[in-house]
């Protein structure tokens, strides 16, 4: 049996796996293969969206799996077009007859759509409020849209989720979450691959004896952030996993914190 994953409290109480399966960009056919292969391999986290048009295969995949529902955390998002109060309850609606479950863990705002989003974030209350959504959050959220949520949300996200690696590291912004108890989830934590092979990264990687997909995700954890690096590839999946029993140390920490240049990968 794989070791459990360790988790990080949430604010509004219970707790989030620190590594989780993006499914960003996986088609149908490798959706189910890789989170098969997830849950084989002891991820007990998986994030979808509706905008991936892959919820019904994320859902198949932990059906097929023999892991009880409940000891998976599953999140996915509303999409911007669909924002707004009553077409939120819808597309959640949506979502969740596509992925076939009772529940979502977590349900996130995609991106923030000035128009809508003080409404979409009422109906995330509501359906958290309705015990359909166990934890409510943001995506792609900057400072001013949190500072603006804070004057009519009756609850601070959960989470909020967004690109951050050693390449672009948005500190303002991970300092304002962590001073306000908003858990930062990494998207895009491997650079969607356009890093992997950067000499500085590869140095540390060699020395440590690990991939750089690793020192990438585990520079991330060790920041206090939920990582989700996206694989469709079974050895991969497994060892982007393997973050117990080691550290980064200080000095190399340190070497990672200098490569900020701004870089996104986007997605």
């Amino acid at each position: 049996m794989p070791p459990a994953v360790p988790s990080l409290p949430l604010p509004s109480g219970g707790s989030i796996p620190i590594v989780g399966l993006g499914v960003w960009q996986a088609n149908a056919k490798d959706t189910v293969k890789a989170v098969g292969w997830a849950l084989q391999a002891g991820y007990r986290h998986i994030d979808t969206a509706a905008l991936y048009r892959n919820e019904q295969q994320v859902g198949e995949a932990i059906r097929n799996s023999s892991i009880p529902r409940s000891e998976i955390f599953v999140t996915t998002k509303v999409w911007n077009s669909d924002q707004g109060y009553e077409s939120t309850l819808k597309a959640f609606e949506t979502s969740l007859r596509k992925l076939n479950m009772e529940y979502v863990d977590l349900y996130l705002i995609h991106s923030p759509v000035k128009e809508t989003r003080r409404d979409t974030w009422r109906a995330l209350e509501k359906l958290k409020h309705d015990g359909k959504v166990n934890f409510i959050g943001v995506s792609n959220y900057n400072i001013h849209h949190l500072e603006e949520l804070k004057t009519y949300a009756e609850q601070l996200p959960d989470v909020n989720q967004f690109e951050v690696t050693p390449y672009h590291q948005r500190r303002e912004l991970v300092q304002y979450c962590q001073q306000n108890g908003i858990i930062v989830e990494a998207y895009s934590p491997l650079t969607q691959g356009e890093k992997l092979r950067d000499p500085p990264l590869v140095k540390i990687a060699e020395k440590l004896g690990k991939s750089t997909a690793q020192i990438l995700i585990k520079w991330g954890l060790q920041k206090g952030f939920v990582s989700l690096p996206k694989s469709v590839h079974e050895t991969r999946i497994k060892e982007n996993l393997d973050m117990s029993g080691w550290e980064i140390p200080e000095k190399e920490m340190g070497i990672l914190d200098g490569f900020d240049e701004e870089f996104v990968a986007g997605g």
